[in-house]
Parts: structure tokens; sequence; C-alpha cells
């Protein structure tokens, strides 16, 4: 049976690649620190360490082993908080996981605050994690509800989800660019202009299939900078440095930018909650309300 020390002992000195290092963080010598990654392959049967007198480096399987083990301990860590609310009696705890998209586009901290005006005394921990280890935290009843880019698969027995917010890609410029006085942006108006692309982390062929839908609108970027969220992209373009395609909850306050709508680029970012279908506490069913009132809302005012 797998010790959960023994796996954070081998986290922190995979992390580091280095002994003394991983030892001075957990906070203990070296000598015990090396016997219990050594106990743990014996146990394992596996060479998880490439050791040499200069450094310590990770195997292959060690590598495979590392992504599980952090997954495993992530699991282990929501458990516990769980285990600890339940054992104070919280019944009002939440378990929310989310990716930044929620986060930055304003949906999650509208609901944190209106959760907080209706019910102050309720613990909420945020968690955020790719879509597959929300939907598993679902599935395990680690997580209450998910913010993800995509809904559950309609076939699955017990996630069910919604759509909370679609939000417009818009083209962000500098404020001094030539672009910025223009009215009206064409296809051709943004080829072969300095870009900052904003990167997917989920999907390893982001790039490409950025390009290949900017070539199906008409033109084709010169990428400069990859930004890893949208937030860093409004930044470099605030300073400059390229044109981006950002959402529109994004670049409302940016400063020395200014946005165009593009009519002839249909492109948006979705944002779903999700849930498990079954058993849930009325705290639960009281937030998912909250996230999804702004739905609710703009379908009441819908005409017809």
């Amino acid at each position: 049976m797998l010790d959960l020390r023994q796996l954070r002992y081998f986290v922190a000195v995979a992390e580091t690649e280095h002994v003394g290092r991983a030892a001075e963080k957990l906070h203990i010598s070296q000598s015990p620190l090396s016997r219990q990654i050594a106990q743990l392959e014996k146990d394992l049967g596996l060479l998880l360490f490439e050791r040499s007198q200069q450094r310590i480096r990770l195997t292959a399987d060690g590598r495979t082993f590392l992504s599980e083990t952090q997954a495993l301990l992530r699991h282990a860590d929501r458990l516990e908080n769980l285990g600890r609310r339940l054992g104070r009696g919280e019944e009002g705890g939440l378990c929310v996981g989310y990716l930044g998209d929620a986060m930055h586009s304003g949906a999650l901290p509208r609901a944190l605050r209106d959760l907080h005006e209706a019910r102050p005394g309720i613990h909420v921990a945020l968690y955020n994690l790719p879509p597959a280890e929300q939907f598993e935290g679902l599935r395990q009843r680690s997580l209450d509800i998910a913010l993800v880019p995509e809904p559950p698969p309609q076939d699955d027995p017990d996630l069910r989800g919604a759509l909370l917010l679609e939000d417009p890609l818009l083209l962000a410029v500098p404020e001094q660019h030539p672009l910025a006085a223009r009215a009206e942006v064409r296809p051709e108006d943004l080829d072969g202009r300095p870009w900052v692309a904003v990167e997917d982390s989920q999907d390893p062929a982001w790039r490409d299939a950025f390009m290949a839908s900017c070539a199906a609108s008409g033109f084709r970027p010169d990428i400069r900078f990859e930004a890893t969220e949208p937030l860093t992209a409004t930044g470099l373009v605030a300073s400059g440095l390229g044109l981006a395609l950002v959402q529109r909850s994004m670049v409302r306050a940016a400063q020395n930018v200014v946005v165009r709508e593009l009519p002839w680029l249909d492109e948006t970012v979705r944002l779903w909650a999700a849930w498990h279908r079954v058993d849930l506490r009325p705290v639960v069913a009281a937030f998912r309300s909250i996230v999804l009132a702004p739905v609710a809302a703009s379908v009441a005012s819908s005409p017809g």
C-alpha cells in the first residue's frame, strides 16, 4: 500500500532534482529522505531516479510516476479538506474547481461575492485544475461544482452541465496603432502584422489550430509573442508589441488598448458549469443557482 508521506518526499526530490534542497524544503535530514526514496523504489520494483555524483534525475518511468503522484496528492489534499469540514460540521462547505477564464472573466468572483452576501458563513475551497481533473473530482465527489471550457459528454451518466458564459473575441490593438483609428477592420488589414497569441495550455496543437483559424478568416498573423493568459496578452498589446484576439471581458479595463469588433470573425470563448446529477447538498444547489443566475436572467429578458 502506498505511503502518502513517501510520495510527498518523492515529489519534493523530483521537483528539485536535489536531495539536499528537497530535505531543506521538507525540514528533514538528507539520510532519512534518501532511505525513504530507496524504500519506495524497492516497494514499487521501479527505478525512479538516475543518480550520479553531480545530480539526480528522473527516469522516463519516474516522470510518468511523478505526474500520476501529483494528481493523487492533489486529490488526497481535497479529500482531507472535505473530511475536516465534515468533522467540524461545516455542512455549508464548498469545493469549487475552475480555470483561469472563470476568474478573469469575473464569473467566479461575482458568484462568490453573491454567495458570501447570501450565506456569509460558508467556507469555499478553490482548486485551479485542468478540465479532466475537474470532471474526475466531480465523479469522486471531492469537487462540488466545476467551471470548465466544455460541457461533460452528453452520454455521461453522472455529470450535468449548463452554458455559463459566451465571451466573444475582439481585436486588441495598441492605442497609437494605425488600426486604432479605423472604424472597420478587414482581414487583409491584419495580414502579416506582429501578433501576440494566447496559448491554450490544454491543447498541445493550439498554435496550428490558431493559425488555421486565422487563415480561414483571410489573414496570416506574424506571431512574435506567446502569452499564457489573455491578461498577459493585453499587457503586451498595450506596450505596442503586437495585436491580439482577446475576450471582451478581458479588455474592459485595459489601458492604452483599443478594441475593435470583427463581424467576420465568429469566435467566442465559452465557459460551462458542471456538477454531479445526484445527492446535491442544499448549499451546492444554492451555489449552482447563483453561478447560473446571469444565464437565467438573460433567458428571462430575451424576447419571445
